[in-house]
């Protein structure tokens, strides 16, 4: 659920836009957006995604039987860019439904570098914080 209906029961085409980005980030991993036992870490999948996306290594989030039986590498990480970028905190910056058909159509497009997404979950000594929540707690 995208984190402005969790936090404060708001609900949009945002919302849906949040929640398309997790789908495809789902698909694209093979994993369900819960947590991901990485090492020590766990995390959330958009966590990991993200990092992934950070270090330059987002190609390591697309599931096995994707990588070698599917199309292009650089259009499995467009998407991957793409889920991001919908999965973003501020809903201001999260694209509409349009701008992804558009993005998903035209690979000459340019698209810009997607921030940390909403409910990003990082483990610091197995210590698990949610940063949006606490931020809005009373």
């Amino acid at each position: 659920m995208a984190p402005e209906y969790v936090v404060h029961g708001r609900f949009s085409v945002k919302s849906d836009v949040f929640s398309f980005g997790v789908l495809i980030l789902e698909i694209l991993s093979g994993r369900e957006n819960n947590s991901i036992h990485n090492g020590d870490n766990e995390q959330s999948l958009l966590s990991y995604a993200w990092k992934s996306w950070r270090d330059g290594t987002a190609q390591n989030l697309i599931d096995p039987a994707l990588r070698a039986n599917s199309g292009s590498m650089q259009e499995m990480i467009t998407c991957i860019h793409i889920g991001l970028l919908c999965v973003q905190e501020n809903v201001a910056e999260r694209p509409t439904m349009a701008s992804i058909v558009n993005m998903l159509s035209n690979s000459s497009l340019s698209l810009r570098e997607p921030s940390k997404p909403g409910f990003f979950l990082h483990s610091d000594s197995n210590n698990l914080e949610l940063p949006l929540l606490q931020e809005h707690s009373p």
